[in-house]
């Protein structure tokens, strides 16, 4: 058998997947615990992504910018893909979008004790509140008094929120549920910290299209949306977030 008719040979019994398996470049946020660690190349994000791309035979290849230029460093394609569009519609740009990988659920957070109730922005009155970094621009007609009335303060250090609702510097946190959950069961594991309960006031709809991952390439989007169909029907994506959170 000559060398042609055993390189075809060869070929006809590597899966097609295989053939078209690519390394994705994507864009991360490189501050935001338990979803992305670049340290480790390891969080919640990280690997539902991964596993997903994996499924048909992709490589992922994480980036890490500062949350603001993830969209910039995708539109300028020095990346194959993002995290997020930063909820700019890029559509129209030729971006693809994929199923949602994870899910941010921002919430306000108050000490149970305190029996507090916010339903409405007029609730936030007289209280002082810490959020993440971007908030008050994410939400304005909740936030905007409370920062006109100086008692509004944003933290990229999303551990001392946990730290200082519980010690009461602040009346209220927002975060994402499962970040605020993250730091506390980490504070607990590494720092003794016993924290006071909690209450969960959520104060917009959830929406899980809201934070999708964007794609150039077709191909490598479907194969991704494939993937993560199959996390999730295994169990193996549950088993990821269980991993970080439990």
């Amino acid at each position: 058998m000559n060398i042609s008719k055993l390189f075809l040979l060869i070929l006809f019994w590597i899966p097609s997947s295989l053939l078209t398996a690519a390394e994705v470049r994507v864009a991360f946020g490189e501050k935001i615990p338990p979803f992305c660690f670049p340290a480790t190349d390891s969080g919640i994000e990280i690997e539902v992504i991964g596993e997903a791309l994996a499924y048909r035979g992709h490589v992922l290849k994480p980036e890490y910018y500062p949350f603001a230029r993830i969209p910039i460093a995708f539109l300028a394609r020095n990346v194959d893909a993002a995290m997020t569009d930063l909820g700019r519609d890029m559509e129209s740009e030729g971006a693809l979008y994929g199923d949602p990988a994870v899910f941010y659920d921002n919430v306000f957070i108050t000490l149970k004790e305190r029996n507090l109730t916010i339903e409405k922005p007029e609730d936030l009155q007289g209280l002082s509140v810490i959020a993440f970094h971007g908030a008050a621009k994410r939400y304005p007609e909740w936030l905007t008094d409370v920062q006109q009335s100086n008692l509004y303060h944003e933290q990229n250090n999303q551990a001392l929120q946990a730290l200082t609702l519980d010690r009461q510097h602040y009346d209220v946190v927002l975060s994402d549920r499962n970040i605020f959950n993250y730091f506390t069961l980490h504070l607990k594991r590494e720092k003794g910290f016993d924290p006071k309960p909690v209450e969960e006031h959520h104060f917009v709809e959830f929406n899980p299209m809201d934070y999708r991952p964007v794609f150039w390439d077709e191909h490598i989007r479907d194969d991704f949306n494939a993937g993560l169909k199959h996390l999730k029907e295994t169990g193996r994506y549950q088993e990821i977030y269980d991993k970080y959170l439990k």
